[in-house]
């Protein structure tokens, strides 16, 4: 079986019928094969089969919740993007997800049109940043703490070291300004940053030891 991302194919995993039908519409007008799952198990066996070009993934299943899901994926490394649906606004939830790699996170009710847009988006930005390498050229290689952030919260560092707003960042990075906003809630609590100016300090003070 091929394990590769030819095919634009989105896994819609969702225990509301409502829901996967009505992303399942819009994502094949977008162009993408879409293959539905009621629930982790059967996700996690197809994922095992072949990669796709994004997984959409609800927290709250019954069973096996969608963060034990994200969990078991990032365990394995595994290669797809996969973005966290919601019917809660919770933080913490957010948080978890982003720790445990999760590309962003998304709040019902939403609309299906701007959770394709947002998909298209994440995709689009991982492109971008595989063909230009990970675009950190602004931060310092080393600084205290930079060996606690992941390749990810570098590259949010590197925009907030750029002087972009979470928004800007989110567009060019794909993800929601909300998402950003936990990205760098995390990286101020790694590096203990009081606030932007103390970030950007530590960022910087590397250049002081020399």
């Amino acid at each position: 079986m091929r394990r590769h991302q030819h095919r634009s194919e989105i896994f819609i995993v969702d225990d509301d019928a409502s829901v996967r039908e009505a992303l399942a519409f819009v994502f094949r007008i977008e162009g993408f094969e879409v293959t539905g799952f009621d629930e982790g198990t059967s996700l996690l066996a197809a994922a095992r089969m072949r990669v796709p070009t994004c997984i959409l993934l609800d927290v709250d299943m019954p069973g096996r919740s969608g963060l034990d899901v994200l969990k078991e994926l990032n365990a394995q490394d595994y290669p797809a993007p996969v973005i966290m649906i919601s019917g809660k606004c919770q933080i913490p939830i957010a948080v978890d997800a982003i720790r445990h790699r999760a590309l962003d996170f998304i709040e019902k009710p939403f609309e299906p049109q701007a959770v394709a847009l947002r998909v298209r988006e994440a995709i689009d930005g991982l492109a971008w940043r595989t063909e230009r390498g990970a675009g950190f050229g602004i931060l310092p290689s080393r600084f205290p703490g930079i060996e606690l952030l992941t390749r990810r919260e570098c590259e949010i560092l590197a925009r907030i070291a750029a002087g972009e707003t979470s928004k800007a960042a989110g567009r060019i990075l794909g993800i929601s300004s909300r998402t950003v906003d936990v990205h760098r809630a995390r990286i101020m609590q790694k590096l203990r940053a009081r606030n932007a100016a103390d970030l950007m300090r530590i960022v910087m003070s590397e250049n002081h030891h020399h």
